[in-house]
């Protein structure tokens, strides 16, 4: 292959360029390169010297100006490897430039796979114009600098001296190649030469193929137009870069803070600190995707390089999947690298892959390759509290290497789990006895305790987390593994549900617990088997409690406490229908609920009924029968209550309505508005009826209670009085006697009076008919004086808003009479 050349130089003329500097030319020329790409070349060969500098300058200060060694892709997919100096111009003293270049066209490579910037870092790069116009073609590029030894050493004290830059460097140009790349990298030295070295170190760095495609420059003035991503600024220059946007490193400067966050570059910059760059190669020969970490910190810990906790966790990840990259010695290598002693740094991520790479390396290495991890992972278990660790199996210990872990972790695993707190922690508890069986340690005698305080942490709402518990499935291990620790658990569980039966419900519908095994677990299998109970009731709540006391397997008269696990599973926290504590008192009898526990359910249901539940009075006097010891004080006033609305619907009351209501009240205060409504409203509604008692009726008027007197006007607004008051004269005459004929017997009742005169009996006395009105007129007079029956007519012919007059004249002729 041979390679065409040409050369851009200013450095043999004096004619002054629009800019003010010297004029360039193209001085000599490949004949095959076309003309778009000198078009091209001009701008990316360019020179403009640094600032400041002097006039005149002499040969030494020429060569210390910065040499710019450059690769650039142009439109047409060819490319140009450059080196552009300072020189002298030959007629004045001017400062001009000379570009020595060669073009690659489009698919085409260096001969031998030669980096276009290990290319550029040759001494033999022509600095002046050669004496043929018409260059003859090269056969490779200008040779590299010989003493591959000492040059390779010099990277590596560059790359040591510049330490704390390097990961941040590398990390920037990984993203070079992946997507939202940054639009260039800059490097700031104050020597070019230090860019071509970063240059070089990426060369060694960066995955094959890319390393060969990345564009650079080693100095320019401009760097926010360079063509190129990479390229190198001098520290003056860089100034004016804050706030461009661009990814700057100031290398040696100020030291970068934080984390660079990029476990390859991390990596790379370990095995260079380290010396090692021909890690890179044997890295690249592993199987991976370009830029991953985990061959380059698997070859790295081989070669016995320190690295950090990621890097070690992607080395632990990478071997994990894939077990059978590693021959026997370095799997070896890899192992005693990760369980290295004095390493205080393991995070979490690491020993979780550190358990990955053990599962599989079990059965593929031997025993005793693997033992270190093993010993590494239960010691953290025990000591870190990683309670999400995968552990390795019981036949990692099975030599002298698990008895001598089992001695040293014995006394800690007993200590800790004899603690009164452990129980609160689910992934410590479950992870601690899974170690100890694991070691064989004996906890027996601790079972009980650990079991009592771990059962309650596992519901939702305690000490475990909500949502999908991470520790589930290391718990299901634990009770597959271990029976008596399974049985004493399921027990501990099953004594809880009856007290929070919600809670339980929710652990299982979040853990699917085992419950085969001869344990009868009634309560757990009636919250495993609720919410298929409830869908398959609909709206009858109480044939959901039948199912479920049927999912349990348990009668409620043997074993009382599964109401009381049915009842919270159907009605939670709510209190049932008084409908529906009427067939749960009836399925199960008064004694099954006083040893449930759930009789308060029952009261509750009677007491937060509303006035209208005409089953709340029924449940009542059942209850006031069923528990008589149970209920007492307030309770057992409120129940009476409600128990004596029933007696006087049923026209059992004994008499002096108006007191016992008053009575209970006072002793159920703070007395339940539904309660207290049914006995008002009871009484009311008897008072209203035809056939109604007068010394009540008496009692009641006089009486100036609110909320009698409420309940009885609420009453007589009822679509009932109002038709048989236009039904029947004489319950009509009977109404007006009775709300005109107390005008002195309070506030409360004269106001309830005169709106029952006004707004009910009013509107269905203007209603009838005229022989109607005469008909209750004719009524009015038979029930008392004749006063009474004008006082009716003079009432029908009066406007509202007179009724404390007319009551008045009333009361006068009712007295006279």
């Amino acid at each position: 292959m041979s390679l065409a050349q040409l050369h851009y130089t200013s450095a043999d003329g004096d004619k002054t360029g629009e800019d003010g500097g010297t004029a360039a030319r193209f001085a000599a020329v490949d004949p095959s390169i076309p003309g778009s790409v000198l078009t091209e070349a001009g701008s990316l060969l360019a020179y403009e010297p640094p600032r400041g500098i002097p006039d005149h300058l002499t040969d030494a200060d020429l060569r210390g100006l910065p040499q710019a060694l450059s690769f650039s892709v142009l439109s047409d997919g060819s490319r140009l490897l450059a080196r552009t100096v300072a020189v002298r111009c030959a007629r004045s003293s001017a400062v001009g430039f000379h570009a020595h270049a060669v073009h690659l066209p489009a698919g085409t490579q260096l001969p031998g796979g030669m980096l276009p910037l290990t290319a550029c870092r040759s001494g033999r790069w022509a600095a002046v114009v050669p004496a043929r116009p018409l260059p003859d073609p090269l056969a490779a590029p200008p040779a590299a600098i010989g003493h591959e030894a000492r040059e390779r050493e010099a990277l590596n004290d560059f790359a040591v001296s510049r330490g704390p830059w390097l990961a941040g460097v590398l990390a920037d140009l990984r993203r070079l190649h992946g997507p939202g790349a940054p639009e260039r990298v800059v490097l700031v030295e104050r020597h070019s030469a230090d860019v071509a070295r970063w240059l070089a170190l990426a060369g060694y760095a960066l995955p094959d193929g890319l390393a060969e495609g990345l564009t650079f420059t080693t100095y320019t003035r401009r760097p926010r137009e360079a063509a190129q991503r990479v390229v190198g600024v001098l520290p003056e220059d860089a100034a004016e870069l804050a706030d461009s946007g661009l990814c700057v490193h100031v290398c040696g400067g100020r030291r970068p803070e934080g984390p660079v966050g990029d476990v390859w570059a991390q990596t790379a910059a370990r095995v260079w600190r380290g010396r090692a760059p021909e890690l890179f190669g044997e890295a690249a020969a592993l199987p991976g995707e370009p830029f991953a970490a985990g061959p380059l910190a698997v070859t790295a810990l081989c070669a016995g390089i320190a690295l950090g906790t990621q890097e070690r966790a992607a080395a632990a990840d990478w071997a994990a999947q894939r077990p059978y990259a590693l021959d026997g010695k370095r799997t070896q290598q890899l192992v005693e690298a990760l369980t290295a002693p004095g390493v205080d740094d393991r995070s979490g991520p690491e020993f979780d892959a550190a358990g990955r790479l053990f599962a599989a390396l079990d059965g593929r290495s031997p025993a005793t390759a693997t033992a270190p991890l093993a010993a590494m992972l239960v010691t953290e278990a025990v000591r870190g509290g990683n309670g999400s660790l995968e552990l390795p199996g019981r036949t990692a210990f099975s030599g002298p290497e698990g008895a001598a872990v089992a001695e040293v972790l014995g006394p800690e695993i007993r200590t800790e789990l004899g603690g009164t707190g452990l129980g609160l922690d689910v992934s410590r508890t479950v992870q601690l006895l899974r170690v100890a069986r694991l070691l064989e340690v004996d906890c027996a005698a601790l079972l009980p305790g650990v079991v009592d305080r771990l059962a309650p942490a596992l519901l939702p709402g305690g000490a475990a987390a909500q949502g999908a518990p991470g520790w589930a499935a290391a718990l299901l291990e634990l009770m597959d593994e271990q029976f008596d620790v399974r049985t004493a658990l399921l027990g501990a569980l099953d004594r809880i549900a009856p007290h929070d039966p919600a809670a339980v419900e929710g652990l299982l519908a979040r853990v699917p617990l085992p419950f085969t095994g001869s344990q009868a677990l009634a309560h757990l299998r009636m919250c495993a088997g609720a919410p298929e109970a409830r869908s398959g009731c609909g709206d009858d709540r109480v044939a959901a409690l039948q199912r479920i006391v049927r999912a349990g397997g348990v009668s409620p008269f043997g074993e009382p406490l599964v109401l009381r696990t049915a009842v919270g599973l159907v009605w939670g926290a709510e209190a049932p229908t008084p409908a529906e504590a009427r067939l749960l008192l009836e399925a199960a009898t008064s004694d099954a609920h006083r040893a449930a526990g759930t009789w308060p359910r029952l009261v509750a249901a009677a007491l937060e009924a509303g006035a209208a539940d005409a089953e709340a009075p029924e449940l009542a006097h059942e209850l006031l029968r069923g528990f008589p010891r149970e209920t007492g004080g307030r309770v057992r006033s409120a129940l009476q209550l409600l128990a004596f609305a029933r007696e006087v619907r049923s026209g059992a009351a004994e008499p002096a309505w108006a007191e016992r209501v008053r009575e209970l009240r006072a002793q159920a205060e703070p007395v339940e508005a539904g309660v207290l409504g049914q006995a008002c409203d009871a009484v009311a509604g008897r008072l209203l009826a035809p056939e109604r008692p007068d010394e009540e009726l008496y009692a009641l008027v006089h009486s100036g209670d609110e909320e009698l007197i409420g309940a009885y006007a609420r009453a007589a607004r009822d679509d009932g009085v109002r038709a048989r008051l236009a039904a029947v004269p004489g319950y009509a005459a009977d109404c007006f006697t009775l709300w005109t004929a107390h005008p002195h017997a309070g506030r409360v009742w004269g106001e309830a009076a005169a709106g029952l005169l006004e707004e009910v009996l009013r509107p269905v006395v203007r209603g009838l008919t005229a022989d109607r009105v005469t008909a209750v007129e004719e009524a009015v007079g038979r029930s008392g004086s004749s006063g009474r029956a004008e006082a009716f007519r003079a009432w029908h012919r009066q406007e509202r808003g007179t009724l404390g007059r007319l009551s008045r004249r009333l009361a006068g002729r009712v007295r006279r009479g």
